[in-house]
């Protein structure tokens, strides 16, 4: 149990929501802002406790008016299975709210505007998380979802290449229909720092990916797999076919003779040796 409520600890209100907080005190909204603060702090606890479940190394969980970030220490190698349930489990609470909102309702305990108000901003929060833009829920499925197909380097691009274009038809919307809309474009002006960040240090997380390969303690490996190389190629190349929840063997193909290596060879020659410039010849020979 203590692992839950050490969850709470790790809680803490992003500087936007502050904003948005500081807004609903001066227009007299509050009691509207305590209603959103719920529906995200719930949406939030739904994915930290299916992390803290799990196993999981929480860093951070920051609330936003939105929905939350939850930063995690995880860096890419945990089953694909188990992140999944853990970036549904924020937006399935909102299932339950709406279901609690409507009982409240039907038995004469909320009223009709505050039902609606509920509602209608639980629906907006949950669309909009699930929306596959990188760091919300749905750009976390869908690296999730491509994952399962393509290296782990491959599957981080284009899911921000994703992100980029759904954020782009998103801002350009705004731009036509909604120009005078101060809350959208806070908001979208978070997401575009988001996936700038994160575009910017995909090579780092790349490397946390793989260093997490090599002193991480992984519980399991679902499938085995073989990488096809040449005796020329660079160590660091055959690391971008790496892909999650498979265990690598590398074969190096020559005229003569075939080689295989175990992937934990490479990465203890890159990261323990220093050998980052050396191909496979160098390795084997």
């Amino acid at each position: 149990m203590s692992r839950y409520r050490d969850v709470l600890v790790k809680l803490s209100i992003h500087p936007l929501f502050w904003v948005v907080i500081a807004i609903g005190v001066f227009t007299a909204h509050f009691r509207e802002l305590l209603v959103l603060f719920a529906i995200v702090f719930v949406h939030e606890l739904g994915h930290a406790f299916a992390a803290a479940h799990y196993g999981w190394r929480i860093k951070r969980i920051q609330l936003l008016p939105f929905g939350g970030v939850a930063e995690m220490e995880e860096h890419g190698n945990k089953p694909l299975q188990e992140e999944l349930v853990v970036v549904l489990a924020g937006p399935v609470q909102h299932i339950w709210m709406a279901a609690a909102a409507y009982v409240l309702y039907e038995l004469g305990y909320l009223p009709a505007d505050a039902y609606t108000f509920f509602i209608w901003n639980n629906a907006v929060i949950f669309c909009f998380n699930m929306l596959p833009i990188w760091p919300l829920d749905g750009g976390k499925l869908v690296l999730n979802l491509l994952s399962g197909h393509f290296p782990f380097l491959q599957a981080h691009r284009y899911t921000l290449g994703t992100s980029g274009f759904c954020f782009s038809i998103m801002a350009l919307g705004g731009l036509i229909w909604n120009t005078s809309n101060v809350t959208m474009w806070t908001t979208l002006s978070f997401l575009a720092v988001s996936m700038y960040l994160e575009w910017k240090q995909r090579q780092y997380t790349f490397i946390r990916f793989l260093l997490e390969r090599y002193y991480g303690k992984r519980k399991s490996i679902e499938k085995l797999t073989s990488i096809m190389a040449q005796p020329d190629d660079p160590v660091y190349a055959v690391f971008t076919q790496f892909r999650r929840g498979y265990k690598h063997s590398i074969i190096v193909k020559s005229p003569r003779e075939q080689y295989t290596l175990d992937e934990n060879e490479l990465l203890h020659a890159y990261f323990a040796e220093r050998r980052v410039s050396s191909s496979l010849s160098e390795l084997i020979g």
